[in-house]
């Protein structure tokens, strides 16, 4: 559902949430520590910064900062600056959806729970629980436990 470009932007913007205030982080700290490469990294902090998720710094000490609070990054902002804008497959446009065909109004349906989930999830909801409950830890892959700096995850 989700491209592996729109999971790693959530992992390095969840890794960058964790370290706010500790200034601007570089592609290739945020690539160490998901395991990913730093200019695959650095084209998607490209994304993110013409979407106004994430502000470039630049400079020897420069890097990537979150461009909003954590509470105003939709994860749909996240997904769509990653993806482009979720559309749906529809027949043809049409607004009455009790005179299209079933697969219309389907994927209409679909396009509207997808973007409504995303909506309603943002980059704080994520840092609020980043880790599974404890019985489940090492129990369950956790996408982004991955990118909690090493000691928020002991």
């Amino acid at each position: 559902m989700l491209t592996k470009t729109s999971i790693n932007a959530i992992q390095a913007l969840v890794y960058i949430a964790q370290r706010d205030g500790a200034g601007p982080v570089s592609p290739v700290e945020i690539a160490e520590q998901l395991g990913a490469s730093p200019s695959y990294l650095g084209k998607i902090n490209t994304q993110l910064v013409k979407a106004n998720v994430l502000q470039a710094h630049r400079g020897i000490k420069g890097g990537v900062t979150l461009a909003r609070p954590p509470e105003a990054i939709r994860l749909l902002d996240i997904v769509e600056a990653c993806q482009g804008k979720i559309l749906g497959d529809y027949c043809t446009p049409y607004d009455n959806l009790a005179e299209v065909c079933g697969f219309h109004e389907a994927m209409f349906r679909l396009q509207e729970a997808i973007v409504t989930t995303l909506s309603g999830w943002t980059l704080r909801s994520l840092l609020d629980r980043p880790l599974p409950a404890k019985k489940l830890q090492g129990k369950v892959a956790c996408r982004i436990g991955c990118a909690l700096p090493k000691t928020a995850q002991d």
